[in-house]
């Protein structure tokens, strides 16, 4: 199946009322272990490069391995995405390179300096056929203090948000409702919490608008136990539980971005191998297990968020 864009993809979503699920991937073995676990579904999946994994990987070969994927994974309908792409130029070089869909964060930025430089993405990209997210809202760390003067403090604002949905033209939108980034999203002795009754006031002034949830790993326990006994070091990592994003699916987010989910999986099953098997020094030896979890991973999240009404959908 050839590359698509996220349109007819959130349009479905919306309608059955489930999630696409992002995966970023930082090398293309990573990008055929995400894209196998769609295939074995059946299932719609986005992948995602981040501007860090755009010059790591050389974008002259990104477009080219998808295409090639798509060949290899008939049955996995796809699109790749530029993920927090930070200036309006990579974003159009990511356009020019072949991505199906862009990401640009101006989100710090001052508001109206946000809707100039998401409009002037949106005018290059739509002119090519290729859809546009943007950000509001802060999508925090762990290490970020945040003080709320109001109901909304640092969290997108509903009013805000159709403003800019109309100002933009974008096609979707990241809010921010207490997800976070990286493995360490919540400090030690603090409960996970998603602000529900904010999403519910976005897709009720939205309706049907794709909205997008950033920073979205779980850090599976199990994973993570396995990194520790192998002599990692990742004690106080805690993300979002899976049924809270379950839940945002059902209640208008359709597209859920994970990243250190599928490198926390990696590196388990990597640190065992080597731990095991000191001899061991093929490649294929030390990745195949760690790629094989990273698919196993995947398709379980493929299925959790793809869950409509409590039915699974695949």
């Amino acid at each position: 199946m050839p590359l698509v864009t996220t349109t007819e993809m959130f349009r479905r979503a919306h309608e059955g009322k489930y999630g696409i699920g992002a995966f970023n991937f930082d090398n293309f073995d990573v990008m055929r272990a995400i894209l196998r676990a769609a295939d074995n579904l059946k299932a719609p999946v986005i992948i995602m490069v981040s501007s860090g994994a755009w010059k790591f990987m050389n974008p002259l070969y990104i477009r080219a391995f998808c295409d090639i994927a798509a060949k290899e994974f008939p049955n996995a309908e796809f699109a790749l995405h530029l993920d927090h792409g930070k200036t309006v130029e990579i974003c159009k070089q990511a356009v020019d390179a072949g991505f199906t869909s862009v990401m640009i964060d101006a989100s710090a930025l001052p508001y109206e300096e946000n809707i100039k430089a998401t409009k002037e993405v949106v005018e290059y990209a739509h002119a090519r056929g290729v859809v546009v997210e943007s950000e509001l809202g802060a999508i925090a760390g762990i290490e970020d203090d945040v003080n709320v003067d109001d109901k909304y403090g640092c969290f997108t604002h509903p009013d805000e948000a159709v403003d800019f949905v109309k100002r933009t033209g974008i096609d979707s939108l990241a809010i921010a409702i207490g997800t976070a980034h990286g493995a360490y999203k919540f400090k030690p002795g603090t409960k996970p919490a998603l602000r529900f009754d904010i999403l519910d006031e976005i897709e009720a002034k939205l309706p049907g608008f794709p909205l997008v949830l950033h920073g979205a790993s779980s850090v599976p326990q199990d994973a993570l136990a396995l990194v520790n006994k192998y002599g990692g070091n990742m004690p106080a990592a805690i993300g979002i539980p899976e049924s809270m994003l379950e839940e945002a699916c059902k209640r208008g987010v359709g597209k859920i971005n994970v990243g250190t989910d599928l490198r926390v999986a990696f590196t388990g099953q990597l640190r065992k191998v080597e731990a095991e098997h000191p001899e061991a020094y093929e490649l294929r030896t030390l990745f195949t297990p760690g790629l094989e979890a990273i698919t196993a991973l995947v398709e379980s999240k493929i299925k959790g968020y793809l869950k409509s009404e409590g039915k699974a959908v695949i």
